[in-house]
């Protein structure tokens, strides 16, 4: 049996426009199954949004971040999500940057 390295952990934090609350989270009810797929072969193990009023935290395992941006910059299933979060989201995610997510600064380590 071939072992698996462990994901990368990141942490994003983006906002919603002011009133977006609920269409928010009704968008993400059920995404795409084409961006469920998408995002399954760009690596993503799991992706968890927490909201708090207008800010949204986010926690990504991924085999490889920038990998995974990249495979997804232009994607036919991506592109069309991304459109529709640009409406509700304070800054529209493009793509552009070098983005590595929220810096962590402790942990609770595992007990062996």
């Amino acid at each position: 049996m071939t072992h698996q390295p462990a994901p990368q952990r990141v942490a994003l934090h983006t906002r919603l426009k002011p009133g977006k609350e609920a269409e928010y989270e009704s968008v993400h009810a059920v995404i795409p199954p084409e961006l469920d797929t998408a995002l399954r072969e760009a690596g993503v193990r799991t992706w968890r949004i927490w909201r708090n009023g207008l800010d949204l935290f986010h926690v990504v395992e991924v085999d490889d971040y920038a990998a995974m941006r990249a495979a997804l910059r232009d994607h036919p299933a991506n592109v069309p999500w991304q459109a529709r979060m640009a409406g509700l989201l304070a800054v529209e995610d493009d793509y552009s940057g070098g983005d590595t997510g929220i810096g962590l600064v402790w942990e609770l380590p595992a007990k062996e």
